[in-house]
């Protein structure tokens, strides 16, 4: 359905009710005159088909709240004799010959004419097809570029460190033979024939005139005659450039860094898009990583846990010795502080080393000895509640 429609047909009295009736009368009166009126139970009747048709229709409107109310503005703006038609049937208010297009874009009253809590455009930008096409149409002026994305692989200490990278891009960039107008050197890009230079037309559809971007130029208001050699009359060229990025301390394996203005230049002087790096960090042979703190599993002998040792370990930036105290078990995690990832504030994670109680798969003749006097002379592992269910099912 079109704006006509809205403005023409009574949807009210389609469905038989008055403009106050309810949603559920509403409702009702649809269901009533749509089983009447069904082509299933009228065949061959062309005008119970339209009138079903007409019943549809108006409860297609009247049936939503947001489209009722928007029908219900519209009839009360048209209706209320604020827009007249003259003898060529062009609507004018008070008399003056008027463009709709000029409500929906503000008029000349300084500023965008209001209705219904929202703009005209907002009214009937819902209303037309297209979207807005009730609008009037502007010049397309600069266009901001397009965001580009790439992606880098970093070493896993570069990722903790920080690191400066040189990044090397293929991407859309400004000609540099025209400087991004697409005309050939010596000449310019001239007025558009058909819309003088404006950058829109005006077509007229009954009593509405309507505007859209001129076909011709797209928009722009100018056309290029003689093209640029390099661009073809683009204005841009794919180009190979190379940005220094730096990726800061402590960036995270799937994070995101946003560059401003490194991506595709703009259109017709509007401003460059953003370049959005996203971070795959390569994971390491010794390190892992929870947050700020650094991960390390270090393996140790039983003589090592039961005795007691000390432990130097590797850093990222050199080594540190840990205290292993007699008695420790497997899994045990040590922390040497301000040893992981430097954090925005200057402090800096830990480094978590997790204890690995190795035992042997084989023995020496020695060896097995001296561990079964170990065992004779080591007291039992306190089993005893183990003990106690197990004895229950013996």
């Amino acid at each position: 359905m079109s704006s006509k429609d809205w403005i023409e047909k009574d949807y009210y009295a389609a469905l038989g009710v008055e403009k106050s009736a309810s949603s559920d009368e509403i409702k009702k009166s649809y269901r009533k005159l749509a089983r009447e009126s069904h082509p299933d139970h009228n065949p061959g009747d062309p005008k119970a088909e339209e009138r079903f048709k007409a019943v549809s229709e108006a409860y297609a409107v009247l049936g939503d709240e947001k489209k009722r109310r928007e029908y219900d503005e519209m009839r009360s703006l048209f209706g209320s004799g604020a827009f007249r038609r003259n003898a060529r049937g062009a609507g004018q208010p008070g008399g003056m010959p008027f463009d709709v297009s000029d409500l929906f874009g503000g008029g000349a009253a300084g500023g965008e004419a209001r209705f219904g809590g929202g703009g005209l455009g907002d009214l009937f930008s819902s209303i037309f097809t297209g979207g807005g096409a009730g609008g009037a149409a502007r010049p397309r002026g600069p266009a901001r570029g397009r965001d580009v994305e790439t992606e880098v692989a970093l070493d896993f200490p570069d990722a903790v460190r920080g690191v400066t990278l040189p990044l090397t891009l293929r991407a859309p960039g400004v000609c540099d033979t025209c400087h991004g107008n697409g005309a050939k050197p010596g000449t310019q890009p001239v007025a558009c024939p058909v819309c003088h230079g404006a950058g829109v037309t005006t077509r007229n559809q009954g009593s509405f005139s309507f505007s859209e971007p001129c076909r011709n130029c797209q928009g722009v208001g100018t056309v290029v005659e003689e093209k640029c050699p390099e661009c073809q009359g683009t204005g841009g060229v794919t180009k190979t450039r190379t940005l220094n990025v730096r990726f800061p301390a402590g960036v995270a394996d799937g994070q995101r860094i946003r560059l401003a203005g490194r991506g595709e230049p703009g259109e017709r002087g509007g401003p460059a898009g953003d370049l959005f790096v996203h971070v795959k960090v390569r994971p390491d042979e010794l390190f892992g990583r929870t947050g700020d703190d650094l991960t390390l599993t270090v393996p140790i002998t039983f003589a090592e846990a039961v005795l007691g040792t000390d432990l130097r370990v590797p850093t990222l930036d050199g080594t540190v010795t840990l205290r292993v105290p007699p008695g420790t078990p497997s899994g045990r995690v040590l922390r040497a502080r301000g040893k992981g990832v430097v954090r925005k504030d200057g402090r800096a994670g830990d480094l978590l080393v997790t204890l690995d109680v190795v035992v042997p798969a084989t023995l020496s003749d020695e060896a097995r000895a001296a561990l079964e006097t170990f065992a004779e002379q080591t007291p039992p592992a306190a089993r005893e509640h183990l003990d106690a269910r197990v004895r229950r099912f013996s």
